[in-house]
């Protein structure tokens, strides 16, 4: 029964523990945190920030309509979901020089439920 116990703290303690975030949560969240700069959907377009369908599996600094930093078309970064997670979490750690400015999200949940969010924009 202990081992269970530090097993399933072990688990939940994991990033994974939360992989299937509440995208109708994480909805709200990006209109109120995200929204006034970044766009998704249908229409999306850049603004004071990128628009961010497809942003999963895309190469950071690349769609045509948004004028990115230096930083941020020549960090290398491609946003898998753990990458994403880890910049909405502290953007300029991973993104040293990036014009954004957002202080991050320390709540795993609430960047899990950013993240199940932004995948209801993934090309299917």
């Amino acid at each position: 029964m202990k081992y269970a116990l530090i097993v399933l703290a072990l688990l939940l303690s994991t990033p994974s523990a939360f992989a299937a975030g509440d995208a109708e949560a994480g909805g709200k969240l990006f209109a109120k945190t995200c929204g006034g700069c970044h766009s998704v959907g249908e229409g999306a377009r850049g603004g004071f920030g990128p628009e961010l369908n497809g942003i999963i599996g895309r190469p950071a600094g690349v769609t045509t309509d948004y004028q990115y930093s230096d930083a941020m078309k020549n960090s290398g970064v491609v946003w898998t979901r753990d990458k994403l997670a880890a910049y909405i979490e502290d953007p300029k750690a991973v993104v040293s020089g990036t014009r954004m400015i957002f202080w991050g999200i320390s709540d795993r949940e609430k960047i899990e439920n950013l993240l199940s969010y932004l995948e209801t924009f993934q090309p299917k």
